[in-house]
């Protein structure tokens, strides 16, 4: 573990976060987990409120609602979808897009794309000198 990194003790199963939901709702967080699987290697952490998605560094995650999951990337750029629900800049080039999915069919074309982006962030290809 780094210094000075915000963590939380605990140990959560990705199962515990789809109890008493609709079987949709892991079935469209199961299609996210797959658009960021199908770029390379993931691992999958869950916490306690939320589920993370890391390769070198996180790019992505999920947060699991009644009926729909809050997935959200990180990008050096502002994109854009009909899912989007915002944007948040918490640092110069560092872009959170934050999705709602309803459905296993919202992670479409147009959202694997940021994804595979993301998880390009998320191997640090964007700190890497050319």
């Amino acid at each position: 573990m780094s210094r000075n990194i915000y963590h939380a003790c605990g140990h959560y199963r990705l199962a515990d976060h789809f109890d008493g939901k609709p079987l949709i709702v892991r079935q469209t967080f199961d299609a996210w987990l797959e658009a960021a699987r199908a770029c390379g290697l993931v691992r999958v952490t869950t916490q306690k409120t939320r589920i993370v998605l890391q390769v070198r560094v996180r790019f992505a995650g999920a947060i699991i609602r009644s009926r729909t999951v809050d997935a959200h990337i990180w990008l050096t750029r502002k994109a854009s979808h009909p899912a989007l629900l915002r944007i948040e800049t918490p640092a110069p080039n560092a872009h959170v897009h934050r999705f709602r999915l309803a459905r296993p069919e919202d992670v479409d074309d147009a959202l694997r794309a940021p994804v595979r982006e993301a998880y390009s962030v998320g191997r640090q290809e964007h700190l890497k000198r050319t």
